[in-house]
């Protein structure tokens, strides 16, 4: 992990003073960082997934190459307003005030197995959101996977229910 963790550079002050942000950017530049990074997470997560889910936006970059290596489909979670079908709508409690993240109403089929993707797993009010989407659908989510966890914000007990596989741990 060590080679990937020299790929994660850190922005203090951003996106507020205090903060210390994680910037993936520069492990997406080298393609054989990011060849390495998939090769890792894929060792990580269940091979037997229908779907895969990235949380807008850098979720995007892994699960869809995620979802091309496990033969599953894709399925963009976004920001409301951004998606052009009908869809389904979880709000989730930020620092101060609420969010949104919306999923499209047929993107997961009852009975589906679902892998969740995102970069960072932080406080967990996202990818506990998303996994209510999931289930709002009747899909089953076999596991949340993350390329960074922040572990001293405890995201992991938010979401005491579900399998969750991180590669970096800070």
């Amino acid at each position: 992990m060590k080679n990937i963790e020299k790929y994660i550079r850190n922005v203090k002050d951003f996106p507020k003073p205090g903060i210390i942000f994680k910037d993936i950017t520069p492990l997406l530049a080298d393609p054989e960082a990011m060849k390495m990074t998939l090769e890792e997470l894929l060792k990580m997560v269940p091979k037997d997934v229908d779907k895969v889910i990235g949380i807008e936006a850098r979720g995007f970059f892994f699960g869809t190459l995620l979802a091309e290596h496990l033969n599953a489909g894709f399925v963009p979670v976004r920001k409301p307003n951004k998606l052009p079908y009908q869809v389904h709508s979880e709000t989730y409690d930020l620092e101060y005030g609420t969010d949104s993240l919306e999923m499209h109403i047929d993107a997961i089929k009852p009975g589906e197995k679902v892998l969740i993707h995102d970069d960072v797993l932080a406080t967990g009010g996202t990818a506990e959101a998303v996994a209510k989407l999931v289930e709002k659908s009747g899909g089953k989510v076999v596991m949340l996977n993350f390329l960074i966890e922040l572990e001293f914000l405890k995201g992991r007990d938010k979401l005491k229910n579900y399998k969750i596989s991180s590669l970096l741990k800070y």
